[in-house]
């Protein structure tokens, strides 16, 4: 399983949420831990109880996300709209309408043992995925929206479906971007590599999560991991695929960022997706860096970014955006100029549900993949619908709904951290970014005013007294 593919700073890995994770898990620095499942608040967005009753709820498979009590509204999708072709540059005032990137979970299964699997993954695949016919149904779905978005194939492990060729080709044809993140297995063979390149495969994703092999194979579980995702980067460079590296920063592999972006610059990618962990799946198991060492890691990023010779981007770290402009620069600089590079990275502000949206290999709608709201269910729901009407949507893509500290930033417009964090962390997917450390000018001022009003009520109480 790997995380998110040619989006930007978005936040979205591939997640599926069908499965309740695992609660109680410790944080190495003292913030907040991941909140059971069974205490997480539904989120209303103001729905009467009489109207969500009134509101057909979409059922969530077996192993199903939280209850929902906030049901997708009836409406008409934005199918009218002007049609935007891929090669077209998809804007902010597209999130709206259309996501830039869906995350397609093909299957679950897969043969590595990955710690941060946000999907559990496990060899077998499920009996209740979506079969071929189903899965061309959604990708023809997906080109029903007026700016057709990157369509990535994910899992566990795509290749474990014998039809994931036979889709990539349906996506092309339909006008659809196909991007994909396959498991360093023996399944990634040369032929297999050809035979997506000739299938119209737009971008290969593949995860390198350390330096050396002691540090990739621990978190993978499987020896020699490390060493055949090289050997794929290297074949599926001499054949002329767009590639990706996804870097999951976790305490074990904090500390050689620096050495890893210079060891990339020698595998010809065109971006680095480096993703900051969110508690869900195996993922809550794993201990997360501090706040601070957020800051650290951004400090390297950004120095990398203007240097080496591939784009650089975060996943479920919007916060990087804030820190870059705090230092005057561009979160989306690439030093890659092909039209190819600078299409694939995505508008300032794209986030879970706002941009983002993730179908399980079951077909359910999510915000994103670390973020189990339950929004629809394909083929039941329309996703176009979900997408431009669900009120978990909806809220996501109002940055004025925002609570906390992430409420009155100033820089919430483009980043309004990670929703699917808050959620995992607080129960509230629009709490406060729990591992941001910036404090606002705003935010500073409201504790002030409030701490002033507390520190002055026992004097004016005590003023009273003195005067009867």
């Amino acid at each position: 399983m790997n995380p998110s593919v040619a989006t930007d700073e978005s936040g979205s890995a591939v997640s599926s949420a069908e499965r309740s994770p695992v609660p109680g898990s410790a944080s190495p620095n003292g913030s907040a831990v991941p909140v059971p499942r069974s205490d997480r608040r539904v989120f209303q967005l103001g729905l009467s109880r009489s109207a969500a009753a009134q509101t057909p709820t979409p059922q969530a498979p077996p192993q199903t996300a939280p209850p929902q009590t906030a049901p997708p509204q009836a409406a008409t999708p934005q199918a009218s709209m002007p049609r935007q072709s891929p090669s077209g540059r998809y804007g902010r005032k597209d999130f709206t309408h259309s996501p830039f990137i869906i995350f397609y979970e093909l299957t679950q299964a897969c043969d590595l043992v990955c710690k941060h699997c946000r999907a559990c993954a496990q060899p077998l695949r499920h009996p209740g995925e979506l079969d071929a016919e189903q899965a061309r149904q959604l990708l023809d779905q997906l080109a029903e929206f007026p700016s057709p978005p990157m369509v990535v194939l994910t899992g566990g492990d795509p290749l474990k479906r014998p039809d994931v060729f036979d889709l990539v080709e349906h996506g092309v044809a339909r006008g659809l971007e196909v991007a994909m993140t396959p498991s360093a297995t023996p399944l990634v063979t040369p032929e297999a590599l050809r035979q997506l390149h000739a299938s119209g495969l737009h971008r290969l994703a593949l995860s390198l999560d350390g330096l050396d092999a002691t540090t990739h194979d621990s978190f993978r579980g499987v020896d020699g991991s490390y060493a055949r995702t090289l050997e794929i980067l290297t074949e599926a460079r001499r054949i002329g695929m767009s590639l990706q590296v996804n870097t999951t920063i976790t305490p074990s592999n904090v500390h050689q960022v620096d050495a890893m972006a210079e060891m990339l610059a020698t595998t010809g990618i065109v971006l680095w997706s480096v993703f900051f962990l969110v508690p869900v799946g195996r993922g809550e198991e794993l201990k997360r860096i501090s706040p601070e060492q957020y800051e650290e890691v951004f400090e390297q990023l950004w120095d990398h970014a203007q240097r080496q010779p591939y784009g650089i981007k975060t996943t479920e770290a919007p916060h990087y955006r804030r820190f870059v402009m705090q230092k005057r620069g561009n979160p989306q600089f690439n030093p890659v100029t092909t039209e190819d590079a600078q299409r694939a990275r995505a508008p300032l502000g794209i986030n879970d549900g706002n941009g983002i949206m993730f179908i399980s290999h079951l077909g359910a709608i999510y915000p994103s993949g670390f973020l189990p709201m339950l929004c629809g269910k394909f083929p039941r729901n329309s996703v176009v619908d979900v997408y431009q009407n669900h009120p978990y949507f909806l809220a996501l893509r109002d940055a004025n709904r925002l609570e906390g500290k992430c409420g009155v930033c100033e820089y919430r417009h483009v980043c309004g951290g990670s929703r699917a964090r808050s959620f995992m962390l607080t129960g509230d997917m629009m709490a406060s970014e729990p591992d941001c450390a910036y404090i606002p000018p705003a935010w500073k001022e409201r504790e002030a005013a409030s701490a002033a009003a507390t520190a002055a009520g026992p004097r004016e109480s005590a003023e009273a007294e003195s005067i009867e």
